[in-house]
């Protein structure tokens, strides 16, 4: 069974938050730790290099990595999949400081093949697609294809404006605003990183 994680950062913060009982753990970057205290919730642990955290929580486990070429994204990925997690649900991982959004966004892709790592925020939730991906229940939904930076071969089903065995440039032709017709959408590519944004905001209801 896939151990999965909850993981909240320190950017735009969530108006509500999932049933966290469904998590086997919950972690916290940093000064993110302020939006679940105010909450009264307790992580399983704080991490990061604690430079916005101000004083230390002595009730809560806390990992300290000062390490500066890495960001706490990166940091706390690290030490989830080191303790045998595959599947991470991320809040807080947009919006403020767009450079950390896209910064997050790269390290989910240097981390593709350890960890399966999906973002929630307002608007929807959007994640790093394997080379064939199936989507449910996305009738009247909107869809986005972001590709990092070239993804070839790019097949889709079920989508208003499909595509046929076409490449995504990003600077040069992306798949944005699409509209789903069907329940099932069935997306395939052959090479490349390609990002699925879902315009979901009724996701966490």
């Amino acid at each position: 069974m896939e151990k999965k994680a909850f993981l909240l950062l320190n950017g735009e913060p969530p108006n509500r938050l999932p049933n966290l009982s469904n998590y086997d753990i919950v972690c916290v970057a940093d000064g993110a730790y302020k939006y679940l205290k105010n909450k009264n919730i307790k992580p399983h642990f704080i991490a990061g290099d604690l430079d916005s955290l101000g004083e230390l929580p002595s009730e809560i486990k806390v990992i300290h990595k000062p390490n500066q070429n890495f960001t706490d994204f990166y940091k706390i990925l690290k030490i989830l999949f080191t303790k045998g997690f595959s599947k991470v649900d991320v809040f807080g991982g947009s919006g403020r400081e767009q450079d950390h959004f896209l910064g997050n966004l790269s390290t989910v892709i240097r981390l593709k093949k350890k960890l399966k790592v999906t973002f929630y925020d307002e608007y929807g939730h959007y994640f790093l697609a394997n080379k064939k991906t199936i989507l449910n229940n996305c009738k009247d939904k909107t869809i986005s294809l972001v590709p990092f930076k070239v993804v070839k071969n790019i097949v889709t089903k079920g989508l208003k404006y499909p595509l046929y065995k076409e490449n995504l440039t990003f600077g040069k032709k992306i798949g944005t605003r699409n509209f789903a017709l069907k329940n099932k959408v069935e997306i395939t590519f052959e090479s490349g990183n390609l990002f699925i944004f879902i315009n979901t905001p009724e996701v966490l209801k």
